[in-house]
């Protein structure tokens, strides 16, 4: 949209027009193809420069009444609380800008109260809190699922909570890697994360295979840094009847890559295999459907945008064409029927459903940290919180574009409907990529750096605001000049 028209358009989104759920949920189903025209749009109106505070401001409040926004439910440290900020360039009373839902989300702010309720419960009920009171022990994992399931795209009966990320990973494979003859292979990401490369080469050797013979690293073309969804699909039609299962990160934790899990997945079938995912990095940051794309299991950590604390219980997927079909799994008492699991008998009685692969009762403190998180979700959508990570994260790119060059670079995909929330900004070197965090950490920023030579930016729709953004792209400017040579010094308003 340009000229007086386009003005006249912004000046509508930001005087009660098209920013709110249904416009937000739009934005992401078309991919967000329009988010950096709308931001440019929202600038010129308001009549301020994109890179300023107004603007920033601006956007923020008109987001502020909508359900995607629930900053006020989580506690944000202060600068004060943070180990390396320098009380002249992060006052040590503010919030400190954090962008590093990626790695570990935000406390709720509920999370505390519900967990003490349970400490008290033990306190007064001792062993009878397992069948009374308001959360009885025995179920305390069906307080949890509706809304887990709601958030990957799961039918109720797809999903179980327990376990953590690997361990769950090794279930799927237990069920869903079933080598025999020539079909062996295991296919995954060349740059996957070191534990799911772990779980890939010990379940080769579990089949008394040799992970060299195996295993089919995907890698990307010289000179690139991501996927491309056509190598993948020619990668496993070539390897065709050998292949027995394929397994990718959904969102590839290093360049924040969103793969096309639909089009991956319908490849793997089509040649005879089994697709599993790992959604850690994308549960509660991209809109998920794993029962539409027909994905076999999937498993995803809770502790990165479902803000369900450090180590907290994981999740797990599987689909119902899988459910009661005598699947191969490793069994525990969890597993049975509610009606038998007391039994002493020694016949295996399970479950019909995901809940067949519960090994062992939930832990009921990790469980409600969980409840606590998905409370919040459940006052907003997927999809209006896609809709508004596009923006946050166009936001982001925008401010930054004129820094990158051949000393840094984004490596995540330009497109939004390949990335989650995640920019990662790749240096040249080391040397300056470890600075510039040091640089940042001292203003209060708080991200992460991943090796080699990136750092990972992370704007979490839930809590991260606009201004949130403005203020880390101001810090990071600082930030490379301190790390070029340039004395830090006391930071302006902005």
């Amino acid at each position: 949209m340009n000229g007086s028209n386009g003005a006249h358009k912004a000046t509508i989104a930001m005087e009660g027009g098209p920013i709110n759920q249904v416009w937000l949920a739009e934005l992401a189903a078309k991919g967000g193809t329009n988010a950096k025209a709308c931001l440019s749009e929202v600038a010129k109106a308001i009549g301020h420069p994109l890179t300023s505070s107004e603007v920033a401001q601006a956007l923020d409040k008109k987001l502020s009444a909508l359900p995607s926004n629930q900053r006020s439910q989580f506690l944000v440290p202060r600068n004060a609380g943070l180990p390396e900020t320098d009380p002249s360039l992060a006052p040590p009373d503010e919030e400190c800008t954090y962008l590093v839902g990626n790695s570990l989300g935000l406390q709720p702010s509920r999370t505390k109260e519900l967990v003490c309720e349970e400490l008290d419960k033990w306190a007064s009920l001792g062993v009878n809190g397992h069948f009374t009171g308001t959360r009885p022990w025995v179920p305390i994992d069906e307080n949890v699922i509706e809304q887990s399931a709601a958030i990957v795209g799961a039918e109720k009966s797809e999903v179980a909570v327990m376990n953590s990320l690997t361990v769950n990973l090794h279930l799927l494979f237990v069920s869903f890697y079933r080598p025999h003859g020539k079909r062996n292979k295991i296919m995954y990401e060349a740059s996957a994360f070191g534990s799911d490369y772990f779980a890939f080469e010990s379940q080769a050797r579990l089949h008394g295979l040799d992970p060299k013979e195996v295993l089919l690293p995907v890698k990307a073309r010289a000179g690139e840094e991501l996927l491309r969804t056509e190598d993948i699909v020619a990668a496993i039609q070539a390897a065709g009847d050998c292949l027995a299962a394929v397994c990718f990160g959904t969102v590839q934790y290093y360049t924040g890559q969103f793969f096309d899990v639909s089009s991956i997945t319908k490849a793997a079938h089509d040649v005879g295999a089994t697709a599993m995912w790992d959604c850690a990095h994308a549960v509660g940051n991209v809109d998920l459907k794993l029962h539409d794309w027909e994905v076999d299991g999937a498993c995803w950590c809770n502790y990165k945008y479902l803000n369900s604390g450090p180590g907290a219980i994981g999740g797990f997927f599987v689909h119902k064409k899988h459910h009661d079909k005598g699947l191969p799994l490793l069994a525990g008492w969890w597993g049975q029927k509610q009606s038998t699991r007391f039994n002493t008998e020694h016949n295996w009685d399970p479950e019909v459903d995901a809940g067949a692969w519960r090994l062992s009762n939930p832990p009921v403190l990790q469980t409600v940290s969980l409840l606590a998180s998905l409370e919040v979700f459940s006052r907003t959508t997927m999809a209006e919180l896609r809709g508004k990570s596009m923006l946050l994260t166009a936001y982001l790119e925008m401010l930054l574009e004129d820094l990158f060059g051949s000393d840094l670079s984004v490596i995540t995909p330009s497109a939004p409907a390949a990335r989650g929330c995640q920019l990662s900004l790749k240096f040249a070197q080391e040397r300056a990529c470890l600075a510039t965090f040091s640089a940042l950490e001292k203003r209060g920023i708080v991200v992460d750096h991943r090796k080699p030579n990136v750092i990972r930016v992370a704007p979490a729709p839930l809590y991260n605001t606009f201004r949130d953004v403005q203020r880390f792209c101001f810090a990071f400017r600082e930030a490379l000049n301190e790390a070029n040579g340039e004395p830090a010094h006391k930071r302006p308003k902005v």
